[in-house]
């Protein structure tokens, strides 16, 4: 049985062993996906054993540096995730890694329970595919880092950056991959936010967004039927266990980011899914729909300026 209010971990609640933000499979109440967000200081480091668990490494906020067996990646960062894309890495299982920064950074390290090995890589922020979703007031950019068709160096972690301009709506129409009914593909999701404002520049503690999980009787099994719809804030984290999650809804002066996690026990990695059949129909309707100009909202080189 879900507790809804087990879904939403706010900004400070998640924090544990140094990091901002600790999701582990068993804080989260399933098998796969989980989540650390760790801030170092200047000239500090951190070691790290991977163990069961392949990862990578983002930065959120300033450059790194990541160390892995014979490898050593500078990773250029960035201001903060509404500046630009981001160059990243990804460790393997049964890894020793070391992350230090000279300057001070704040590091995303999204992860994945996973049984087969794979090699360190490096991805270039010029190297990272940045697409546009939807159209009109649900177009957003998708920064495909490490989605299945854009890196295969990996055994079940799927992740991928949202950006959403303000006043818009992303993760629409709602959808699903569950593994319930004729829903054949079971991903675990994490949702890890921030917000930014129209007003200045940073992280905006003041902003908020609005977000939807719901699960629907004679789908699902009674005791998992619920309808979550919430405020979020910067730094909180949204656990998807199942059911269909969106719109999030990013409000009027307030940009809205979330990193996606997904991971789950299928042979292959994927993030298809199948929408709520309520509302595809909205789907059908971006074909004759222009999407909104200010996306795509960042690239490598920067803030993109669509011009």
């Amino acid at each position: 049985m879900i507790n809804p209010e087990d879904l939403l971990v706010p900004r400070g609640a998640g924090a544990a062993e140094g990091f901002d933000v600790v999701i582990t499979p068993e804080r989260a109440g399933w098998t796969y996906s989980g989540l650390r967000v760790v801030t170092l200081a200047a000239g500090e480091s951190m070691s790290l054993a991977t163990g069961a668990e392949e990862m990578a490494v983002l930065p959120l906020g300033g450059s790194a540096r990541v160390e892995v067996e014979t490898a050593s990646y500078e990773l250029i960062g960035r201001d903060d995730v509404f500046s630009r894309v981001t160059d990243c890495a990804y460790v393997p299982i049964d890894a020793e890694v070391r992350l230090s920064t000279a300057s001070g950074c704040e590091l995303a390290l999204p992860s994945a329970r996973a049984t087969r090995r794979f090699d360190p890589a490096y991805i270039a922020a010029g190297d990272v595919a940045v697409d546009l979703r939807g159209a009109g007031p649900a177009t957003r950019q998708v920064t495909n880092f490490m989605s299945p068709d854009r890196f295969d160096g990996a055994d079940r972690l799927v992740c991928c950056e949202l950006l959403t301009p303000d006043g818009n709506w992303s993760s629409y129409p709602p959808h699903r991959h569950d593994g319930v009914g004729d829903c054949a593909v079971e991903n675990e999701e994490i949702y890890y936010f921030r917000i930014g404002s129209t007003a200045h520049r940073g992280y905006a503690p003041e902003g908020f967004a609005m977000h939807r999980t719901y699960t629907v009787a004679g789908l699902h099994e009674p005791a998992d039927v619920f309808d979550v719809n919430l405020p979020i804030h910067d730094g909180d984290v949204f656990l998807v266990p199942r059911g269909y999650h969106g719109p999030c809804i990013a409000a009027p002066g307030y940009p809205l980011y979330y990193l996606n996690v997904l991971a789950g026990p299928g042979g292959e990695r994927t993030m298809a899914f199948c929408d709520d059949p309520t509302h595809h129909w909205v789907r059908d309707s971006w074909a004759t729909m222009p999407p909104d100009p200010r996306c795509p909202m960042t690239s490598a080189y920067g803030v993109a300026t669509n011009e």
